[in-house]
């Protein structure tokens, strides 16, 4: 399993946003980033800066996936037909533990990830315990019948600051979840601005 690097509250303090929509994030009660001279931190980002910045977000948000893992889904999404920006969102979204929290089976993508590696999901029937595993269209994910009593999964299901987004069917009822389509920036509700496009850029200089 992928070394979890960063506390989430930290990655929300060094990006200075609320990038899950977390209602205890730190940057509620202070925009400023980490360490004694975060309230220095507030000149203006140069263009690499920026590109630098929306890449680092983008990482974080799936659970502050390696630089290794992610430049390996960048130059896969590059590889296929179509806008590379939008190939990306897709690629990220399709991973199973992404799956696994936009479905609100956990309250949060690390959760999911170590959800997932412990074999509580089943993908199709069988079990699955690869976070990374990617999904698609038609999959059935299912948590595990001796799994769904959890305090994990009822507090997820009951959090109201997520929505289930439109290319996931899910029933909460019976814990499964059908991947309908793969889906563009548009369709994701991230709680922040993701930008893809500078993601692109940065990669194209580095």
């Amino acid at each position: 399993m992928t070394k979890r690097t960063s506390a989430k509250y930290k990655i929300d303090r060094r990006m200075g946003e609320n990038i899950w929509g977390r209602p205890k994030s730190p940057v509620n009660r202070r925009e400023y980033g980490p360490g004694q001279h975060g309230q220095r931190r507030k000149g203006k980002l140069s263009d690499f800066g920026l590109q630098l910045r929306a890449k680092q977000k983008l990482k974080g948000y799936y659970g502050d996936l390696t630089e290794k893992q992610f430049r390996r889904i960048f130059r896969e999404a590059e590889r296929v037909r179509g806008d590379t920006g939008e190939n990306l969102i897709g690629l990220l979204e399709r991973r199973l533990d992404a799956v696994v929290y936009r479905a609100k089976f956990v309250p949060t993508i690390f959760a999911a990830r170590q959800f997932v590696n412990h074999g509580h999901v089943l993908v199709n029937g069988r079990r699955v315990n690869i976070p990374s595993y990617r999904v698609k269209e038609g999959d059935v994910i299912e948590v595990r019948d001796r799994s769904k009593q959890l305090a994990m999964v009822l507090e997820a299901v009951s959090l109201a600051e997520r929505d289930v987004p439109e290319y996931l069917d899910v029933d909460h009822s019976k814990m499964t979840a059908t991947f309908l389509r793969t889906p563009g920036l548009s369709d994701v509700p991230y709680p922040v601005m993701m930008e893809p496009n500078l993601v692109i850029e940065y990669y194209a200089q580095n």
